[in-house]
């Protein structure tokens, strides 16, 4: 008789995915252990608490979704604060509003109606159309040119070229028109980067979601799961595996490529640096994506002048090698190929379920994390 093993589920991963699997998982009566290669739980969404500033460590996360169910469960765990997303660009000195609405539209041309802004763009992107009939072209091939098919080049050149070209390490003539495939464009005045129902912050920071779906849960960090693969896969009968998923195979078709980032961290003696919390620095010129400055995501108003004291974290952009963090996939036909070798071997353990950003090669928001899991 095969001796009954010491937990039903071993969650490999304290993320957001691996922590609310395990708290699903509890709710329906399983021993669950968590474990996380990382000295804390969290993931990428963990915070730490800095000058009275709760400082996303892995880069600014801002949780937004349509889903009532979604929004009443994580504000059952810890309550919401009502941070919206309206983000800066700043180029060569100049700022404009995110997304592109009548308030970008207006710093950039100083029109002031959206007929006005319509007709700007429009002819803009007959310049485009018209170069691309004059090189033989029919379809955009790559993103530059559905950039200018969809913006024209003003706000091209200005607010996205520089910045893709940082976050992907390459230009935007090499790199495929699929990941602009659709931009945001709104003749309104309306700064909120989201159009979602509901938005905002876990009041105190996301470590207080985090504990509070692992409450009750035992949980190892400094855990790696292969560094002894054989003892943590005799502990439990079934498995969630939420890490890379070649490196779970031993990296057997070859690996998966990323893209990650580098955060430069600052405290500066001043209440308030840029009086905002996400700024994107668009010119190619100047080395990072963006700063942010994390105590507008919880103090808004004049609470900000209450802490004397503020962080900010400058963020670079690069490609990941083994030893750091992988952040954003790079889905193009090599990889995404690779990826479907690797899930056709997944898709044969029986014991063993993947799931998240780093075991299904895709980026995910927080939001539709917990709405798959908890089957909302």
């Amino acid at each position: 008789m095969e001796q009954k093993k010491e937990y039903d589920l071993l969650v490999v991963g304290a993320g957001i995915y691996g922590a609310t699997y395990a708290y699903k998982a509890r709710q329906e009566g399983k021993r669950c252990l968590v474990i996380d290669q990382r000295p804390h739980l969290g993931g990428n969404i963990y915070c730490e608490n800095i000058e009275g500033i709760n400082v996303h460590k892995y880069g600014a996360h801002i949780f937004h979704t349509n889903s009532k169910k979604v929004w009443d469960f994580v504000n059952g765990i810890v309550e919401f604060n009502r941070y919206t997303n309206s983000p800066i660009a700043n180029y060569r000195g100049r700022q404009y509003n995110l997304p592109f609405n009548m308030n970008t539209f207006y710093q950039m041309w100083g029109v002031l109606t959206p007929e006005e802004a319509r007709a700007k763009i429009e002819e803009q992107r007959q310049e485009a159309v018209a170069q691309m009939k004059a090189d033989g072209v029919t379809e955009p091939r790559n993103l530059e040119e559905q950039a200018l098919l969809l913006i024209g080049r003003d706000i091209y050149e200005t607010l996205i070229k520089g910045y893709t070209e940082k976050q992907w390490g390459r230009k935007c003539t090499e790199l495929p028109p699929f990941i602009i495939k659709r931009l945001p464009v709104r003749f309104v005045h309306d700064n909120n980067y989201f159009s979602d129902r509901f938005q905002g912050i876990p009041m105190g920071g996301y470590n207080k979601l985090i504990d509070g779906l692992l409450d009750g849960i035992e949980t190892r960090v400094n855990s790696n799961f292969f560094d002894d693969r054989a003892y943590w896969e005799g502990l439990a009968d079934k498995i969630l595996y939420t890490g890379k998923i070649d490196e779970y195979f031993g990296y057997r078709f070859g690996k998966l490529e990323w893209r990650s980032v580098r955060f430069e961290e600052e405290i500066h003696d001043t209440p308030n640096y840029q009086g905002n919390a996400v700024m994107n620095f668009t010119d190619a010129d100047v080395p990072y994506t963006r700063i942010i400055e994390h105590k507008h995501f919880e103090m808004f108003g004049d609470d900000v002048y209450k802490c004397p004291r503020t962080v900010i974290s400058r963020e670079y952009s690069s490609e990941w090698k083994p030893g750091i963090e992988p952040f954003y996939t790079v889905n193009d036909d090599r990889n995404n190929q690779l990826y479907q070798q690797y899930k056709a071997l997944a898709d044969q353990e029986q014991d063993v379920t993947f799931g998240g950003r780093l075991a299904e090669y895709k980026y995910y928001d927080i939001a539709p994390i917990i709405e798959i899991v908890m089957g909302f």
